[in-house]
């Protein structure tokens, strides 16, 4: 690999301009067109006290935060680790911070920045919330100040090729992976990289790290999976190749699993200790599962291209059901918020979407695989899981409700699925 220069500046203040209009007001589609015709716009203040002289109605909670719509497509989102905050980056290199909020009206934008010179592709939250790291195509690794939004340091040169993923190891060591397959690892206090490891053929999509901090696993677009030790800083090895890229990576059954999504809708599980080799795998209906976030030790959610989030369970390997959707999109990227409450993803319509997960870690799976639906469509997980509007949503589940009632009097037939053991 031809060596180029790594240049690292310290900026104490923002020394570009960032951008200050915001992006066009979130308008949700339950409450867009609600206004009755007729109503004078801009009522007289003194007629808002009902006739018995009682306040007017507050602002309205909702169930999730009102979706943000954006300038152009996200390619990232992450949400701050202890504040009801998110962060984007999109194609154009800009990245913005909202605040957000289930009182209806009350996101926000806080800053944004345009410091990237091209598509912002990762941003990630250090552990304590005050330092958000960016990667771009432009080459650079950014760390931003969170409260101001302001460019603190820049790696330009970072790599000879476009950076494409991110993953913070801890509060000073922070990996990188590029298009060309590349995989480095910094030292933010010295501001240079100490691991830097060419293995992979295509570009690294994902990258994912045990909890002891010690391995790392990158999945690459030639289709396999890369095994690193951090401690050691040497390459260990590349799993067997896989058809299609591997588009994800993640650490599921208290870390005895690694699961990649494959961009042919195919989830390969390895066993720890055991990366050479797929030891099961579990075909999705889906175009490609580009990410994969783990939600418990059993359950993760799927961002696809075909628009859908679907929950699935590991072991025995399950759709459990539709967490959401944006109809005909692909989606970029999924978060979750601190407390696990709400699942958030980012597509090419331009929206950052919520979703109410909170019921999820209580699903249950059974042994055996139902009947499938007559419609064939997924269950709903949520509310707004096949659309938007409330109205509709109450007679969806009470719909599901008797379908599953009478599946249960019906007989199950057995898995033919090839699940491979327990654990």
């Amino acid at each position: 690999m031809a060596a180029h220069t790594e240049h690292v500046e310290t900026v104490s203040t923002a020394t570009e301009t960032d951008k200050t209009e915001g992006p066009e007001p979130c308008r949700d589609p339950e409450t867009s067109d609600s206004e009755p015709a007729g109503q004078d716009p801009d009522p007289d203040p003194d007629e808002d006290e009902d006739e018995d002289g009682s306040e007017p109605p507050g602002p309205r909670i909702r169930e999730t935060p009102e979706d943000i719509r954006l300038e152009a497509i996200a390619n990232t989102v992450a949400l701050h680790p202890s504040r009801d905050l998110l962060v984007c980056g999109d194609v154009d290199g800009d990245v913005y911070a909202f605040s957000y909020s289930c009182t209806e009206g009350e996101n926000r934008e806080v800053w944004s920045s345009g410091h990237h010179l091209k598509s912002c592709r990762q941003v990630r939250f250090s552990e304590d919330g005050l330092k958000l790291y960016s990667v771009s195509r432009d080459k650079a690794v950014h760390l931003l100040d969170v409260e101001r939004g302001q460019l603190v340091t820049r790696i330009r040169g970072a790599h000879g090729a476009p950076i494409n993923s991110l993953l913070l190891v801890d509060e000073n060591i922070l990996a990188t992976g590029d298009d060309g397959g590349t995989l480095k690892v910094w030292d933010m206090r010295k501001g240079t990289a100490i691991m830097d490891l060419k293995h992979h053929e295509d570009y690294i999509s994902d990258i994912a790290v045990d909890q002891a901090k010690r391995i790392l696993l990158t999945a690459s677009g030639d289709g396999t999976m890369g095994v690193f030790n951090i401690k050691r800083r040497r390459f260990e090895l590349l799993s067997e190749y896989q058809s299609g890229d591997l588009t994800s990576v993640a650490l599921m059954k208290r870390g005895r699993k690694v699961v990649c999504g494959s961009s042919e809708g195919t989830i390969y599980i390895f066993n720890w200790n055991g990366f050479g080799a797929t030891s099961d795998r579990f075909a999705v209906k889906a175009e490609s599962l580009d990410c994969i976030l783990p939600i418990t030790d059993n359950i993760m959610c799927t961002a696809s291209m075909d628009g859908y989030i679907r929950a699935i369970n590991l072991l025995p390997n399950r759709v459990i059901g539709c967490i959401g959707q944006h109809v005909g999109e692909p989606i970029e990227e999924l978060a979750k918020s601190r407390d696990s409450r709400f699942l958030v993803s980012c597509a090419h319509d331009q929206l950052i979407k919520f979703w109410d997960i909170s019921s999820l870690p209580k699903a249950t799976v059974n042994e055996y695989r139902k009947r499938k639906k007559k419609d064939g469509r997924m269950k709903s997980l949520t509310k707004k899981a096949h659309g938007d509007n409330d109205f509709f949503s109450g007679l969806v589940e009470e719909t599901e409700k008797k379908e599953e009632e009478e599946e249960e009097e019906e007989e199950v037939e057995e898995d033919s699925d090839s699940d491979s053991g327990s654990d």
